[in-house]
């Protein structure tokens, strides 16, 4: 009995003098910190700012440490360090006239552990430089900033009206159909073709997409940051958040194989078909693989989708909130018919007028 108890006394000594070290280790190396460091809020051990933030409502936070250490301010998050930027003035003197300062992106463990630094987005150095030349070189040849790239758009908005034409006037939510329509002007030059609105397919690779964004946010993955070690073997949001990018990412990885299988030794039909043709040829950049075309295709159809998408919807929400300035768009003598489509936000309804 007494060298049982005094093992258990033995262990829980170890792990309390564990614990005290790693704050010790932790407390030196915060002193450590290079004198001309922004102000922040004070960091507790390991962990640093983690509790401070308010994961359903980060721009609350951002707001109230603004109004306290200023528009550039530091915070810690487990052993990521960062600087805050706000305000537009220092932002684009980051962003633009120090750009080549700022250029590379960090290995943010959430981020890494899925991405790695594949891709447009998460890459650095040359192959980043290799890879942003070609996907701007490929999407300008299929019209990117050109007047051919409109005539796709008036194309899906016209499939668009009529997808909102079969809801009849009844009340719905267009968060899938504007998804659908943004989408598809992307999926024209990476993967050659458009989806239509009720294929289920890609109605899932949407609610993916949707899904990838809503889980980052959660105490649970950035907790990830902080922890990933022991977080990778736990349950939580940040488990989903690895399912459904490996669902993005399966559905890259067929119509790629579809793209092999059928491929054009002509001209290609998509940034796919450039891909494969750029990575036949001899004397490329070692980025230029499979790997990196998935990310690639991936990088495309997310920025292509999710941005444009959610601007349109904020559009027309506060269409709908203001009905005083959509009368205003309306063209003169134009009247509002009797059964106009409606958006339902949360706790008000809100009407909004679709011409079709």
């Amino acid at each position: 009995m007494l060298c049982s108890l005094w093992e258990g006394s033995f262990l829980q000594t170890f792990l309390l003098l564990f614990l005290i070290f790693l704050i010790l280790a932790s407390y030196m190396q915060r002193r450590q910190r290079r004198p001309n460091y922004p102000p922040g809020p004070p960091q507790l051990p390991i962990i640093g700012n983690f509790f401070q933030m308010d994961f359903k409502r980060p721009q609350i936070t951002m707001q109230e440490l603004v109004r306290k250490y200023g528009n550039v301010f530091y915070m810690e998050m487990g052993s990521i360090s960062f600087i805050l930027v706000t305000g537009l003035p220092l932002i684009k003197e980051v962003l633009v006239n120090q750009g080549q300062v700022f250029i590379d992106r960090p290995q943010v463990p959430l981020n890494f552990y899925v991405l790695k630094s594949f891709g447009l987005v998460m890459s650095n150095g040359q192959a980043w430089k290799d890879q942003r030349r070609f996907a701007l070189m490929t999407l300008r040849n299929f019209g990117l900033g050109k007047r051919t790239l409109e005539h796709r758009i008036q194309e899906e908005v016209r499939y668009l009206t009529e997808a909102i034409r079969e809801e009849k006037g009844q009340p719905f939510d267009p968060h899938f159909q504007i998804n659908n329509a943004v989408s598809n002007i992307i999926c024209s030059i990476t993967f050659g073709h458009r989806f239509e609105y009720h294929d289920p397919q890609f109605r899932e690779l949407l609610k993916s997409v949707d899904e990838v964004i809503i889980l980052e946010t959660t105490w649970q993955c950035q907790l990830f940051n902080v922890l990933p070690r022991i977080m990778r073997f736990l349950p939580g949001a940040h488990q989903k958040y690895f399912q459904e990018w490996k669902k993005l990412k399966s559905f890259v990885v067929r119509v790629i194989q579809q793209h092999k299988e059928d491929q054009n030794t002509g001209e290609a039909r998509d940034f796919i078909d450039a891909y494969l043709k750029e990575m036949s040829q001899g004397n490329i950049s070692p980025s230029f693989n499979e790997h990196n075309l998935v990310w690639c295709t991936l990088d495309l159809f997310l920025a292509g989708t999710e941005t444009t998408s959610t601007t349109l919807r904020w559009a027309l929400l506060y269409m709908a909130l203001y009905p005083e300035i959509q009368g205003m768009m309306m063209a003169p003598g134009q009247k509002r018919v009797t059964r106009p489509s409606r958006i339902l936000p949360q706790k008000k309804e809100a009407s909004i007028y679709i011409e079709l």
